[in-house]
């Protein structure tokens, strides 16, 4: 059978047909990546796609949502769209729906994966164990979290969280600094406000403001690139503090959910790949005092599937209506 796959975050809205074969295999039609801001609701990004497809699309679609994605109607953490679930057959004219998280697609896809679409970040250098937790979180317009457990016999469970909304919790002078600019506009400093994207100008700005430097006003795309390619001291700096906070935020969701291994997912951090296993990533995951050698012991790996969103959102429409008649 064939159906629509769509992931929706802040930034960019991508689709692609899924294929899932008898056996449950899913291959991916090459995707069309829309930007959300280019369109004023869900249902004119779903017509320019169906348009691209030559008018018809099958009828069925798994939908992968940046937010939470329960109650009558679905808002968007980082973009204005809005979705209500009941409507979703008549207005997108389909049968059969899957809506999920976003980060609860990618453990899908996590679940799914062959080791090969995993690089070592940290830890021992073995596969991603076949029972326990496996806790997947990833950096990208904001910060997403979730959780899957295998019972070792090829069966698992997902569940998704909004772990990218815990505390921010500085671990030296210059994390206090961070916070202290943040709290200048947020009442409350969630991780996802440094561990995200366009975090990177509030800690550029903030190294700026330590060393005394007037900088002119920049995008956070301006300061990844300048900052991963090497030109720019500043900016490298504040893309190395970045991983730092990522290290140590992956680290906490690892303790909390009891993880038997961790999954870093998302564009940014697939961009980031080589700066992140040069950085202090791995030290700050480790560094949880009483734990250190807990935390040394767990593969910490990064998801390299160049789709795992969509991926993950076919996977959980079959996971879903398994058994149901193409």
């Amino acid at each position: 059978m064939d159906l629509v796959t769509v992931d929706i975050g802040g930034t960019h809205a991508r689709f692609a047909i899924a294929s899932v074969a008898a056996d449950g295999a899913i291959a991916l039609s090459e995707p069309v990546t829309l930007h959300t801001q280019d369109h004023a609701s869900f249902q004119t990004a779903w017509e320019e796609f169906r348009a691209r497809q030559g008018g018809t699309l099958p009828d069925a679609v798994a939908m992968a949502i940046a937010g939470p994605v329960g109650g009558e109607i679905i808002r968007f953490t980082n973009n204005p769209w809005i979705i209500r679930p009941a409507l979703v057959r008549e207005k997108l004219g389909v049968a059969r729906y899957t809506i999920v998280n976003d980060f609860a697609a990618v453990a899908h896809a996590v679940a799914r994966s062959p080791e090969e679409q995993f690089l070592r970040l940290a830890g021992p250098d073995t596969p991603l164990p076949p029972q326990g937790t496996l806790s997947v979180l990833g950096p990208g317009t904001g910060l997403g979290v979730a959780h899957l457990w295998r019972d070792g016999k090829g069966s698992y469970r997902v569940q998704a969280t909004e772990g990218g909304h815990v505390d921010f919790a500085p671990l030296d002078t210059i994390d206090d600094a961070i916070l202290a600019r943040l709290r200048k506009r947020h009442t409350r400093v969630s991780t996802e406000r440094v561990v995200s994207g366009p975090a990177i100008v509030d800690i550029y700005e903030t190294l700026a403001a330590i060393e005394g430097r007037a900088v002119p006003e920049t995008s956070d795309i301006d300061i990844w690139t300048r900052g991963t390619g090497g030109e720019d001291s500043l900016a490298a700096a504040a893309v190395d503090r970045f991983c730092l906070a990522l290290g140590a935020v992956a680290g906490d969701i690892a303790l909390a959910q009891g993880a038997a291994g961790v999954v870093i997912a998302g564009g940014l951090g697939y961009r980031i790949r080589e700066t992140l296993l040069a950085s202090g990533f791995e030290g700050r995951f480790c560094a949880k005092g009483r734990f250190a050698a807990l935390m040394a012991s767990l593969p910490v790996k990064l998801i390299v599937h160049p789709q795992p969103g969509l991926f993950g959102a076919a996977a959980a429409f079959v996971s879903e209506h398994r058994g149901a008649s193409a």
